[in-house]
């Protein structure tokens, strides 16, 4: 199929990282399916006619079930998903976490990423020519944690184990499944960071934020690597953030 022909659904594509890796595939003619639960956010990521625009909650199964029929019906297929759309909650120790709040973050960075993957899994098994690749949109805290962060990190290793079971499940299937855990990406979600973020030793630092174009385009080279190879893990990050000698 020609590299144009090509079909991408991004997940949390209003803002942030979806937004810069949309934009980036747009531009290397793909065909691009937008979802995220801001319409308005939608149209103005796709900056053009030619993406498919899907409002929809990622926690929604229906939703998710319905914009992916959209898809299957108009282009016939799914070549990769970028399964991108996720939240976070303020820094708190988890006994001072609202139990509402928790539900809240796990509907959209468990559940969404699941009912997602489940969608994009069984078009990609019935199409033919079958197969695909999923991306799912880890995190450092996928490895270790912030302080004050345990629904988050604990959202984040769920991913993880999505990810190797999609991997190993996919394989009969043809499709790839892998992962990619960000680090300091100036989204929105760490906007503060270069002002300072509490660290594990109590202290309060400035922390080195990378453009988010640098996130699109690992995702971009995930997505154009061929059917038969795969990238389980890849950890991409601001050089001096700490991560490495975290804590």
């Amino acid at each position: 199929m020609p590299q144009t022909q090509r079909t991408i659904l991004i997940t949390g594509a209003g803002a942030g990282i979806g937004r810069a890796t949309a934009r980036l595939f747009i531009a290397r003619g793909w065909r691009v399916a937008l979802l995220g639960r801001n319409d308005a956010a939608l149209v103005e990521t796709a900056e053009s006619d030619e993406a498919m625009i899907l409002p929809a909650d990622v926690g929604d199964a229906a939703a998710v079930e319905a914009a992916f029929a959209k898809v299957e019906e108009r282009w016939g297929r799914l070549d990769v998903l970028f399964n991108n759309a996720g939240i976070s909650l303020p820094a708190a120790p988890i006994d001072e976490i609202p139990v509402e709040d928790w539900l809240q973050l796990c509907r959209t960075n468990i559940t969404g990423m699941f009912l997602c993957a489940r969608a994009a899994f069984g078009l990609m098994r019935r199409q033919d020519p079958r197969g695909g690749r999923i991306v799912n949109n880890g995190s450092i805290s996928a490895h270790v944690p912030r302080p004050g962060s345990a629904p988050y990190t604990m959202s984040k290793h769920a991913v993880t184990g999505l990810t190797r079971t999609l991997a190993l499940d996919g394989r009969r299937f043809d499709i790839a499944c892998g992962q990619i855990d960000i680090g300091n990406a100036l989204t929105g979600m760490v906007e503060a960071f270069p002002r300072g973020v509490p660290q594990a030793d109590g202290s309060v630092r400035a922390e080195p934020v990378m453009d988010v174009d640098h996130v699109a385009q690992a995702v971009l080279h995930m997505a154009e690597l061929p059917g038969d190879v795969n990238i389980p893990f890849m950890t991409l990050m601001a050089r001096d953030m700490p991560y490495i000698g975290r804590g």
